[in-house]
């Protein structure tokens, strides 16, 4: 599903539905937030992963007295991955009065939520997603920590022409997030008057890859692009080898890094992932640091990787906000308060959000599995 401006308008349309919400989430000095999120399910791991890291935030702020004494909890709802179910839980959320919704995983899942959030005219925080359509046009309720895709494969693309790797090929979800990722693989390249050499998808949720291995290795790129999430990646990557492809493989971040590592073993050797916000294996940056010495406090009971990093950051980002807000904390507050984060080192981490932008960063680096099943940047 490609999120045009006019499936936007429909969806915004119907979703007037909700009417105004009732005042249930919200009591004392404790805000709600509601996820939806894949908690089982092939993509699992991202929701999974990302709602520890920014529970361990939440969690670390709440019992040092919260911010300004109000407490924040997060209400999880499992979607699968699945737009259909997404939208039924996000309109269960609304209906419930969560003062935001955060932390949505994927494109399909938030397009379908970001309309409903909008009738509601309630905060859409920290989607785990880069897709443009999702960032574009402006709305005053949505902020986004992550880069976008095109930040990303706009990297990717520059760093396999810099080697000499022109014929790219796309691996790509039949969906909203893999179409995201095709296009902006497709601009990084007539940027410099290519295009990809072959492109085929995968079903969301599936691991049928054979056609896509057959189309995408008759053109014998030097490199296949991947967007989609860790389990289709790691069988399409297996069967590609298997069919005697020698080149390389480029993922976005969305994909799942540890996850796709973990998937892969032995075989995810040399796979390359571009990243969006620091290495949680390497402690030269402080917000590093304060994510893995939150960890230890914790109990260890969290795993330290890309996934439960941004959903630690985002967590942070998200109280800074509510920090800033002036007077009673509101939603309208609390989007002032963001707003007014201009240029903040969040621990060596630099995010601005400002009237007219909400999207707070749009670092991107890449990364690498190594033999040993370990990430190197």
């Amino acid at each position: 599903m490609t999120l045009t401006r006019r499936r936007f308008t429909a969806l915004l349309a119907t979703s007037a539905a909700i009417g105004t919400p009732s005042l249930r989430a919200q009591s004392g000095n404790r805000i709600v937030l509601g996820q939806s999120a894949a908690f089982t399910g092939p993509a699992a791991q991202l929701g999974i992963q990302f709602h520890a890291g920014a529970k361990l935030c939440f969690d670390q702020i709440n019992g040092k007295g919260g911010v300004g004494q109000t407490t924040i909890e997060i209400r999880q709802l499992d979607d699968g991955y699945e737009p259909d179910r997404c939208a039924e839980n996000t309109r269960r959320l609304l209906a419930d009065d969560v003062f935001a919704l955060f932390g949505y995983i994927g494109t399909p899942t938030s397009a379908v939520a970001l309309p409903l959030a909008i009738a509601a005219d309630t905060p859409f925080f920290a989607p785990f997603t880069g897709a443009m359509g999702l960032r574009q046009p402006f709305n005053r309720n949505v902020f986004h920590l992550r880069a976008s895709y095109n930040d990303e494969t706009a990297l990717i693309v520059r760093q396999l022409t810099n080697l000499g790797r022109n014929k790219i090929a796309v691996f790509h979800q039949n969906d909203a997030y893999g179409k995201a990722g095709l296009d902006g693989v497709t601009l990084a390249l007539a940027a410099r008057s290519l295009k990809p050499v072959a492109a085929a998808t995968v079903e969301r949720n599936s691991v049928d890859v054979a056609k896509a291995v057959e189309i995408i290795n008759a053109a014998k790129p030097d490199a296949v692009v991947q967007i989609s999430a860790y389990a289709s990646c790691a069988a399409y990557i297996r069967a590609a080898r298997k069919a005697s492809f020698g080149g390389t493989f480029y993922n976005v971040s969305f994909v799942g890094t540890q996850a796709l590592a973990d998937t892969l073993g032995a075989e995810g050797a040399g796979v390359a992932i571009s990243q969006v916000v620091p290495t949680p294996y390497s402690s030269s940056k402080a917000i590093t640091r304060e994510f893995l010495a939150a960890i230890a406090e914790g109990g260890n009971k969290v795993q330290p990787n890309f996934s439960s990093m941004e959903g630690f950051m985002a967590a942070k980002l998200f109280a800074e906000g509510a920090r800033r807000a002036s007077g009673r904390l509101s939603r309208d507050s609390l989007i002032g308060g963001l707003e007014s984060i201009r240029g903040w080192s969040m621990g060596g981490f630099n995010v601005s959000f400002s009237p007219t932008n909400h999207v707070a960063s749009s670092y991107a680096e890449l990364s690498m599995i190594t033999a040993d099943g370990k990430i190197r940047t």
